[in-house]
């Protein structure tokens, strides 16, 4: 493997010098992948309006075909933020006008590209904003193998495709996990679910293995519930996190909320080490996990 630097005279972004990420990487067998640390791609997801795509200029790596906006990742950046970045440079996408859903990774050991799928949470229009974008267009599902691909998102299209339809939620049973550890939790039981609130709100952000879940894919971004009852209720409300007030029994309302998720065909998983709450939520069709799945997230 070899690092190769951009040509000299090749376009450059209009807003600076290059980063040092900017850069061939080149295999034994002279194959090119651009980005000294990896590449990353944003799929953006519009209910109504299909997927954001990019025709690319000919000038670039496999031009004048259609993919996604994205680019090389700056060193130390995660592969989230150099997608969000990348498609903020190229399609004018705006900062909190998506959100991610999963992230689909592509290894060969010397290079990695990553594809961040990401639900439109606010509409917009996309913005031709670097010299690398020809043309931006939202393309319905079903057409999207009509256009000339660019080959890494051709070969990933499919599998891409098959789990749009995957909305994973996590429904977690806040008395167990926050009981499973006796580390005080029973002098105060608000400021316990409040720090269990804000561990919740640092993995979805950090997103939640595949494997985890069940679910095909690298990295998911689930949506998370977290059920509250007793004194438990005081705990204040964390972004990121779905809190449920339990007006009466706890492990109701943890059934309640698994079955209003399953019914809208959400993949769902409790966390509960409660065996009898355990089985009732597979009855509905939801997965079980111990509260022990969550512990490495309590610190």
């Amino acid at each position: 493997m070899t690092i190769v630097p951009p040509a000299p005279g090749e376009p450059r972004r209009p807003d600076g010098p290059r980063d040092p990420g900017d850069a061939w990487v080149v295999s034994d067998d002279g194959a090119k992948y651009w980005g000294r640390f990896g590449a990353a791609g944003l799929l953006a997801v519009d209910p109504e309006r299909g997927v954001l795509l990019q025709h690319r200029v000919a000038w670039s790596h496999h031009g004048d075909t259609w993919g996604l906006p994205g680019g090389a990742r700056h060193e130390g950046e995660s592969q989230c933020d150099a997608a969000l970045r990348e498609a903020a440079e190229e399609a004018g996408v705006p900062g909190g006008a998506v959100a991610p859903r999963f992230l689909s990774v592509f290894d060969i050991g010397i290079w990695s590209y990553a594809t961040v799928v990401a639900d439109v949470v606010v509409p917009f229009e996309p913005v031709i904003s670097d010299p690398e974008s020809r043309e931006l267009a939202w393309v319905p599902l079903d057409a999207v193998d009509d256009y000339p691909l660019h080959p890494g998102f051709a070969a990933s299209w499919p599998m891409l495709r098959a789990l749009l339809p995957v909305r994973p939620a996590v429904v977690v049973d806040a008395a167990n996990v926050v009981g499973s550890v006796p580390d005080g939790w029973w002098n105060d039981r608000a400021g316990a679910a409040g720090r269990l609130l804000e561990a919740i709100a640092a993995r979805a952000g950090e997103g939640t293995d595949a494997a985890d879940l069940g679910l095909s894919g690298d990295v998911w971004f689930p949506e998370w519930h977290v059920v509250l009852e007793g004194d438990a209720r005081g705990a204040g409300d964390v972004a990121g996190v779905r809190v449920v007030r339990a007006d009466g029994a706890g492990d109701d309302a943890i059934v309640a909320a698994a079955q209003e998720l399953t019914d809208a065909g959400r993949s769902v998983t409790v966390v509960t080490s409660d065996r009898g709450l355990a089985e009732r939520v597979r009855a509905l069709g939801a997965a079980a996990r111990g509260a022990g799945w969550l512990r490495d997230v309590r610190g």
